[in-house]
Order: structure tokens, then sequence, then C-alpha cells
């Protein structure tokens, strides 16, 4: 269906550093854009609550991120399925770790595998605009909260 996929380099975090939170559901729903209220949370899922800013997608969407797979500290595999009046979707997300210099090098994969209700009748090219603004915008977001973790390096 729709995939999208890059690669975030992380020059101040260890691989083992980098995948310790990124396979922990508890990092992960404070990391996604416009969360109202996280419902559930643990090491493997966490289930939030969230206010799409799209105009295509109005009220609240209830999101469930499961760690689906995880090999220390080179890979995981997530899976997000959401649900909202008239909506659903469902995603799954690859993520590769490697050592980079100082540093981590992630390459991600995200595949949209389904899309229900109404978000079928949205154009393409108007869900992968606003699905690669959320990507960016949750990258930051993990990329933020590392350097603000107590195991961060001082400059």
């Amino acid at each position: 269906m729709l995939r999208f996929e890059g690669e975030k380099a992380f020059p101040r975090h260890t691989p083992e550093a980098v995948w310790s939170k990124l396979s922990d559901a508890r990092f992960l729903v404070q990391c996604i854009p416009d969360v109202h209220e996280v419902r559930e949370q643990s090491a493997e899922q966490a289930v939030c609550l969230l206010r799409p800013g799209f105009a295509f997608v109005r009220g609240t969407l209830e999101v469930t991120l499961r760690v689906a797979e995880v090999a220390s500290p080179s890979s995981l595999r997530l899976a997000l399925v959401s649900k909202g009046i008239g909506t659903s979707s469902e995603v799954e997300a690859t993520v590769s770790l490697s050592p980079h210099e100082t540093g981590t090098r992630v390459q991600w994969v995200a595949e949209v595998k389904s899309l229900g209700g109404l978000l079928k009748a949205v154009p393409q090219g108007l869900i992968r605009g606003a699905a690669q603004k959320v990507v960016n915008d949750a990258w930051t977001s993990v990329e933020n909260r590392l350097n603000q973790s107590p195991s961060a390096p001082e400059q």
C-alpha cells in the first residue's frame, strides 16, 4: 500500500542505548505527535488517544502500539493499529540499528498495511504527506528525548 523509509543518525548514543528506548513502548508513546491521553502502557504495548491535526480525520483515534519483535541491539518491529469513528489503519514498522562513528545509525521502513472506513476515500497523496509529517515529528521527538535522558553524555 504506502511505504515510507529513511534513516536517522544519533551521534551521541550507542546502539544499545538507542535500542533500549526504541524497543520500549512506554518511551515510544511519549514521542507520538498529538497524544491527548495514554490509556495503557507497558514495555511491550501502549494504548493512547490522540487528536490528529488533519482535516480529513476528525475527532480522536485510539492507537495501539505494540513491540512485535525484538533482536537486541540490532533490530525491532512495531505494529500500530488505529481506530476512530469511521476510520481504521494498520501500520508495521521495522527498525535496524548499527554502530556509526561514535553513535548509532537507524534505518527504518514503515508500511501502511490497511486503511479502513473513510480513510479509503482520502487521496493517497494527502495521506502520504500527513504520514510523512507525523513520522518526521516522531523522530524529532525521539531525538529530543534521547538527548534529555540522563544517560546522554555531556557535550
